[in-house]
């Protein structure tokens, strides 16, 4: 299991999972990051990005949270570019959008999860939780 929030020490930070969160609403991107900090986890926000590999490269995230429709290019493609590399691909990507039939006409892009906005916070730990737990389990496999 992984460390708490409530732990004090510098080792939290070594077990705690990272999440980033690339979402271009900056009220929205607040809102997730103040729950999944509440939560327990390490939490970084961007508004927009071309080089998804870059910020995986800065921020080692644990689980990637994508809005779908963003500036210049759809969280769609991004995680495309995830799931395309080698070191990052077993990294879960949950997708959320208020256009859930975008992605159904799309296809899913190679995320792990899609959640439809408005999305209930609840709903986005059971998701985050899961991914994350999954993702532990097969890397100790």
């Amino acid at each position: 299991m992984f460390i708490s929030a409530t732990t004090q020490n510098n080792s939290r930070h070594l077990l705690t999972p990272k999440i980033l969160v690339l979402e271009d609403d900056q009220a929205t991107a607040d809102v997730i990051k103040e729950w999944l900090t509440m939560c327990g986890y390490i939490c970084y926000t961007e508004r927009n990005t071309s080089d998804m590999i870059g910020l995986m490269t800065s921020y080692q995230p644990d689980l990637l949270i994508i809005d779908y429709l963003l500036p210049g290019i759809n969280g769609g493609e991004l995680c495309s570019q995830v799931k395309r590399q080698e070191k990052a691909n077993r990294i879960p990507v949950i997708i959320c959008s208020a256009y859930p039939k975008i992605l159904l006409s799309l296809g899913d892009y190679g995320c792990d999860a899609f959640i439809a906005k408005p999305f209930d916070l609840d709903e986005l730990t059971e998701k985050v939780v899961q991914l994350l737990e999954n993702n532990h389990h097969q890397a100790a496999m």
